[in-house]
């Protein structure tokens, strides 16, 4: 009798072992690459916001799920003053930050952790102003440095930010991932433990997701925070497994050894839309692939022969061969899915006649050397970076211009990049907030050349036209004055606009209630698994 009872129980543990088990719902996010960090005030690139912001962290305003329209987050509610420049913020209470085996919070979300979140980056002499390296890319990209004038407690549950005039994209632009909320007493007590970098290695946040490791260039795994504000995710553990080949992640999706992967081959498209074990979900992106010329370099400098490079270049061969109907031909930086975007402008037509006069008005009749960089990571604006630089360096070679093609590590490459080492290269871009000056300033502002304006272009009636623009609450007059800025910077041609993606997102049958970000993005928290 003892011995049945002893099996029964042992049987009766195994079947609650089994059960719990299959409760569990992990979902596996089969990626391209590993991210460059888990610090969204320190990096600019969607892989690292996948992996750190879009999970761990939360903001005071966010965007709705598939949306590019604000919503509360942290802050419950708001109020801006009638100069607009005043804007007070009432913070959530009972929001809690992560616990985890090394870390253990005393107290909940505060002011305090908005006013560490700001000031890290807004003071030199905040003592995690230089902690991990930092320069802050985003945040400077935005002008926060000489946008924000003060940013102060008011009590625990209200903060009030000044600006030193006034900015319509402010609230839009606390949505977006650098200006994430971390938590100051985890930073404190790293900092006297010695070992302050520690907040941007193994973050802490208050998102729907807690970080519980990273295995480098393997996997990335993240538990639901339980007592998450808003609700505990369904998902109960989010994998992100690194997989660099596409034809790889596609067949372990396939598999089922994947719920979702990232960067489809543009030639598997086809065969996903009829695949009965996938959901291909799409959306046109808001987003832009460029080359991108230093126009401080010669003979770049040289407005001609950037000019005549665009008329050399065939976009309908690069959509062909690199999007395979999956893009559009770009000829503005901004994409046509936002508003302020300039159709009236003609493009740059494929004209290799045209791109020989204008090389030879400017000096270069025998043509030149030169290089073409290669980004080394596949992007959402751009699927096959090296295969658009080749075709462009054929087009080119048509011309009498001989290029080689050159490419660093992504880090390097940046790095090298913002260094104003760059002869002409790809690139792309992703929009965060919904706004055309979140293409236009960043890009080619010249306030953010050594940042993220590559091309290093200076036009002082674009600055003008930017700097009016941003002041402006009339949606109606900001977009003639982008409509002009699109005028001038197409004449100047710092870059060629070669084309705008549609996003993909390929989804095995039991993933459920997943929306796309507009801005390429992978949020997982409102996503079900479906057994």
């Amino acid at each position: 009798m003892k011995l049945r009872t002893k099996f029964s129980l042992i049987a009766a543990t195994l079947l609650a072992s089994s059960l719990a088990q299959a409760a569990d719902k992990t979902f596996v996010n089969c990626v391209s690459r590993s991210p460059t960090g888990f610090s969204p005030a320190l990096v600019m690139d969607g892989i690292s916001y996948n992996a750190s912001s879009q999970q761990v962290y939360n903001r005071l305003v966010e965007f709705k799920r598939g949306s590019t329209e604000i919503e509360p987050a942290l802050a419950e509610s708001w109020s801006v003053s009638d100069d607009g420049l005043t804007y007070t913020f009432n913070l959530r209470k009972g929001v809690k930050f992560h616990t985890t085996k090394d870390y253990k919070p005393s107290r909940e979300f505060n002011a305090d952790d908005v006013l560490f979140s700001f000031q890290r980056q807004l003071d030199p002499n905040h003592p995690y102003h230089n902690v991990s390296k930092a320069t802050y890319p985003y945040f400077k990209a935005m002008k926060f440095p000489k946008l924000l004038k003060a940013v102060e407690k008011v009590d625990d549950h209200t903060v009030k930010i000044t600006l030193n005039h006034p900015d319509a994209t402010f609230l839009a632009s606390l949505g977006m991932d650098f200006i994430s909320i971390y938590s100051a007493e985890y930073a404190d007590k790293m900092l006297a433990a010695g070992k302050p970098e520690a907040i941007d290695t193994t973050p802490i946040g208050t998102g729907p997701f807690v970080f519980a490791g990273y295995q480098l260039d393997q996997k990335i795994r993240f538990l639901a925070h339980k007592e998450y504000w808003n609700g505990k995710a369904d998902i109960d553990r989010l994998i992100f497994d690194i997989v660099p080949d596409a034809t790889t992640r596609y067949a372990k999706l396939q598999a089922g050894s994947c719920d979702m992967m990232d960067f489809p081959n543009a030639a598997d498209l086809d065969k996903m839309k009829t695949d009965p074990k996938v959901n291909l979900l799409s959306q046109p992106g808001l987003n832009i692939a460029y080359i991108a010329f230093n126009t401080e370099k010669a003979p770049f400098d040289n407005v001609k022969v950037r000019q005549a490079l665009n008329y050399a270049v065939d976009k309908k061969a690069i959509l062909d061969a690199v999007y395979r109907g999956a893009g559009v031909a770009a000829k503005n930086p901004l994409p046509p899915t936002i508003w302020g975007y300039n159709d009236s402008i003609t493009d740059y037509e494929y004209n290799p006649e045209k791109a020989k006069q204008l090389l030879k008005e400017a000096g270069f009749e025998n043509g030149f050397e030169t290089d073409i960089w290669v980004q080394p990571v596949v992007r959402a604006s751009n699927p096959n970076p090296r295969r658009m630089a080749e075709l462009v360096q054929a087009d080119w070679q048509k011309v009498g211009v001989k290029t080689k093609l050159v490419s660093y590590e992504w880090g390097d490459y940046i790095k090298r990049t913002k260094a104003g080492e760059l002869t002409a290269g790809t690139y792309g871009w992703s929009g965060d907030n919904g706004d055309p000056d979140n293409f236009l300033s960043p890009l080619l502002g010249s306030e953010n050349i050594g940042n993220s304006n590559y091309a290093r272009f200076k036009n002082a009636d674009v600055d003008a036209l930017l700097a009016k623009a941003i002041i402006l609450s009339d949606k109606g007059e900001r977009a003639k004055l982008y409509e002009q800025a699109q005028v001038i910077i197409k004449e100047q041609a710092p870059w060629i606009n070669v084309a705008h993606s549609i996003n993909f997102a390929p989804t095995s049958k039991r993933v459920e209630g997943y929306k796309q970000s507009p801005f390429g993005y992978s949020y997982f928290y409102g996503t079900k698994i479906i057994d």
